[in-house]
């Protein structure tokens, strides 16, 4: 969980609410809106200060202790109840031979990732992904080859998250674009999406489809195998 405070520099509130993030152990940082007035127009707010969580405004003004103590539930690390990671882990669903329907699934690697991975970044489900799929619409795979299995979402193009800017010019500006890695747990088409906007691509020609692989295979989707 990010959380960021987003505020004038002589806003006498932003010391107050820093103070309170400080004493309820929740990481943060300050951001003003004097060096990036940027985040005026992004916001469509103009008061100060402003409690920013992974780029969504949570609380204009002050936030009473009720936000503070949410976000303390919040900001559990979820890898600390999960089960231990397996020495030889595997981040694709593998399909149990001769039982047609039945995959195995390893629950232990990776980081969960959020729902919406950016402001202005619309998160997608599967049947958004077929209509791509029939309409021939663009789907990105971002997953470093060494990560896929050999295997992907049929018509979907390969770019990897560490080339996407390097190759923006080979991403369909006209329509927006799914992109997706193994799954819930992946932070590979997440990254490949906030480098992007940090290379000003705009987020409304960027769809995130969080299920990837894991949930593809897991409902019984059909995928194509990847020539190596």
């Amino acid at each position: 969980m990010e959380i960021s405070i987003a505020a004038t520099k002589t806003c006498p509130h932003r010391p107050i609410l820093e103070n309170e993030l400080k004493h309820a152990r929740l990481p943060f940082k300050v951001i003003y809106f004097d060096e990036h007035p940027e985040l005026l127009e992004k916001y469509q707010l103009k008061h100060s200060p402003l409690l920013i969580v992974d780029e969504q405004v949570e609380s204009i003004g002050m936030p009473g202790m009720e936000k503070i103590e949410e976000l303390k539930t919040r900001n559990v690390d979820l890898s600390q109840i999960r089960i231990p990671k397996r020495d030889n882990n595997h981040m694709i669903p593998n399909r149990v031979k001769a039982e047609p329907g039945l995959v195995e699934v390893d629950t232990t690697w990776g980081s969960i990732q959020p729902m919406q991975v950016a402001h202005g970044v619309l998160t997608v489900e599967e049947l958004k992904v077929h209509y791509h799929q029939k309409m021939n619409l663009p789907i990105i795979d971002a997953r470093k080859p060494d990560t896929n299995d050999a295997i992907s979402i049929a018509g979907s193009k390969n770019i990897p998250f560490d080339e996407v800017v390097k190759r923006i010019d080979e991403i369909d500006k006209n329509h927006p674009s799914i992109f997706f890695c193994n799954g819930p747990q992946c932070p590979q088409s997440s990254t490949a999406i906030k480098n992007l906007l940090k290379a000003g691509y705009p987020a409304d020609k960027i769809l995130y489809y969080r299920g990837g692989m894991h949930d593809w295979i897991t409902l019984g989707l059909p995928v194509e195998e990847i020539s190596v």
